[in-house]
């Protein structure tokens, strides 16, 4: 990831020094901005190959820059966010967030949740997704976990294929509703949680202790490689 310019949005001072130094250790080509103008400003006069951006901003939100930005740019945008500040975590992920962290944060946690939202934007075809012993082939639509195969109903397969695309991303409930059953189900989140149970009982080791469909408590599911 050398030279990757990422753009780094914070109104903590502190914060945004710890940043620049962990990333410009880490190879990476930095801008800092403090307000969700400047970074507007920055990002349109020198657009970032990613962006690091805080939700809560002196003189706005950052759900309202994430959303603007996706109007005409795809970069990946990681939100911050402090606890307690759930429901702008979840707003931001709506608006087009690819991920999030939650301060206080590890440098080197950011660091890979970074990566991995990078390898993201360069997706090469893979008619085949492997996920630790799962194995999807998505042109037959067959699926097996330990080589044995896995029978799954079409919605089941719908949802296991949308997280496995999207491999180590958070998908929130309306994402995941609104891509499967349609926007008449943006809200139906009880609904979501019936057909995760039943997938969950056919590809987990233990279906009560699951390690590869991770739930975020109100927000949603990311599916992960459970070696790593």
């Amino acid at each position: 990831m050398s030279g990757v310019r990422v753009l780094v949005v914070d109104d903590e001072p502190e914060i945004l020094r710890a940043l620049q130094l962990k990333l410009r250790g880490a190879g990476y080509t930095v801008d800092t901005a403090g307000t969700a103008g400047e970074a507007r400003i920055k990002a349109s006069m020198r657009p970032p190959e990613a962006i690091i951006l805080d939700v809560l901003l002196p003189d706005g939100r950052g759900t309202d820059v994430c959303r603007e930005l996706r109007t005409w740019s795809a970069v990946p945008i990681l939100v911050l966010s402090a606890v307690g500040e759930e429901q702008e975590k979840i707003a931001a992920l709506d608006a087009g967030a690819d991920d999030y962290v939650t301060k206080p944060f590890s440098g080197d946690e950011l660091l890979a949740r970074l990566r991995a939202a990078l390898r993201r934007t360069r997706p090469e075809p893979r008619p085949v997704v492997e996920v630790g012993d799962l194995r999807i082939d998505l042109e037959r639509r067959h699926v097996t976990v330990c080589g044995r195969e896995v029978a799954l109903t079409p919605i089941e397969y719908d949802l296991l294929r949308l997280l496995a695309e999207n491999e180590g991303k958070l998908m929130t409930h309306p994402v995941i509703l609104r891509e499967i059953w349609g926007p008449a189900y943006g809200d139906e989140s009880n609904y979501l949680h019936v057909y995760v149970s039943h997938l969950r009982r056919k590809i987990e080791p233990d279906p009560a202790r699951p390690r590869y469909i991770l739930n975020q408590p109100g927000v949603g599911y990311r599916l992960v490689d459970p070696s790593l």
